[in-house]
């Protein structure tokens, strides 16, 4: 059995297999009112969510604020395998992706600062029992929180320029397959786990907005490459038998995921003081995600044999997994765009309704997808709503629902590839995602 085919699994490291609007495992549920609209935001002044979306906006939103949000991302994912079968469902569970915002500045002042917190990464998969591909992946649990800092500056009352600087303040990944290896009939299927926290590491977000009019705005926003680092985490093993236990020597392993750039453009129009109609265009430099490579370490002494009248004790290669001390997966993954429209109309002072619908092209090419990104293109549709009491508190519901297209790949699709390290067939995900959140301004 050869490493790559082992940690294939390592590909899902601090990613979302199931990853609500956006390519590959990128995340995009920033705000509630902007989910509603779509995902759009970037030629937006809602509320404090701006220093998301584009952080030069910030300058030009009214009021000062705080604001919290919750969504319930659940995903249905289906596999049938090439070689025929029936169709493996998995048993997901519940995942609840949070933002909070915070924005103060002086009344009629030029500026405001921000801090905000987001999970813009984050998975749950549990695939069946003795699926097809249980020797690329069985189970994933990812966690992830980005903390960011924001300034924004109006240069007039048309124009306003902000930055972030954006932490990954925390991260950590659980992921397990079985392993193909046993020596006798009846021996139990080996099993292996990698749990590990990511280190904290930095990245920034700006962004330019410009209001030429009362009834249009523009923007323009980037947000920078952040690497995902994990150091010594945890390998661990289960139903290892004797006989092939000194392959499997490792306790530790490191890896670096990038989680790519993303640049956007944005363009609003106010036909009246009551509707607003928005579009995005974001291109997410997914090309960056070439290969994913671990390094093991570490002695658990499965490989260790103690001496005996005729011959000397053995202490076993340490970091071996797979019989190996490294490993590289191809990625191979491609720039991916996507393009974002949404509305919102004020049917009275207190109610604001929403509507959307958004297409995001798929990073992973055809020939690479793995269980724990079946990336695909995929269509979104999303509707929301906002109820103020007294012009000082609110509540903002939002719901969306995407569709991704079937995705298939053969067996020599993956041959021509380099890439058995995956499971030949077709893929198909839905996600739904109720979010509501509260904010208050002052």
């Amino acid at each position: 059995m050869t490493v790559k085919t082992l940690l294939l699994a390592g590909g899902t490291l601090l990613v979302s297999a199931s990853a609500a609007s956006a390519s590959g495992f990128q995340v995009n549920l920033g705000g509630q009112k902007n989910i509603g609209m779509g995902g759009v935001g970037v030629a937006l002044t809602l509320d404090q969510a701006a220093m998301f979306y584009n952080p030069g906006a910030l300058a030009m939103v009214r009021d000062n604020g705080v604001q919290v949000g919750f969504n319930a991302a659940l995903a249905r994912n289906a596999f049938i395998p090439e070689s025929g079968g029936g169709q493996s469902t998995l048993d997901n569970k519940l995942v609840t992706p949070a933002n909070f915002y915070a924005a103060f500045g002086p009344k009629e002042g030029k500026w405001k600062i921000g801090i905000g917190a987001y999970t813009p990464f984050g998975s749950e998969l549990h695939y069946n029992k003795n699926w097809e591909g249980r020797y690329s992946l069985t189970d994933i649990n990812l966690r992830s929180i980005f903390a960011q800092l924001t300034a924004s500056f109006a240069i007039t009352p048309q124009l306003s320029v902000g930055a972030g600087l954006v932490m990954l303040a925390y991260g950590d990944v659980d992921l397990q397959k079985d392993v193909p290896l046993t020596a006798q009939t009846g021996a139990p299927t080996p099993h292996v786990t990698l749990n590990g926290k990511a280190k904290q590491s930095f990245g920034y977000n700006a962004g330019i907005y410009f209001k030429p009019s009362d009834k249009l705005s523009v923007g323009v926003s980037y947000r920078s490459q952040v690497d995902a680092k994990i150091e010594n985490g945890d390998v661990r093993l289960r139903d290892v038998i004797y006989s092939t236990g000194g392959n499997f020597t490792a306790t530790n392993f490191s890896a670096t995921l990038p989680l790519p750039a993303t640049a956007s453009v944005g363009v609003a129009v106010m036909p009246n003081e009551k509707l607003t109609i928005s579009a995005d265009a974001n291109l997410v430099f997914w090309s960056a995600y070439r290969t994913l490579d671990f390094t093991f370490s570490g002695n658990n002494g499965y490989g260790d044999r103690a001496a005996t009248a005729t011959t000397p004790a053995v202490v076993g290669t340490p970091g071996l997994l797979g019989g190996s001390t490294t490993s590289s997966a191809k990625r191979y993954y491609q720039d991916a765009l996507a393009f974002r429209l949404g509305g919102q109309y004020k049917v009275t002072d207190g109610l604001t309704v929403r509507a959307g619908g958004f297409y995001d092209m798929a990073a992973v090419k055809d020939g690479y997808i793995s269980p724990e990104t079946p990336d695909a293109d995929r269509i979104g549709l999303t509707a929301g709503a906002s109820y103020e009491f007294g012009k000082r508190f609110g509540i903002d519901a939002s719901f969306l629902f995407e569709d991704f297209l079937k995705r298939s790949q053969s067996q020599s699709d993956l041959l021509n590839n380099g890439t058995t390290d995956r499971v030949a067939g077709t893929y198909k995900t839905t996600i739904a995602v109720p979010g509501v959140g509260l904010y208050v301004k002052f």
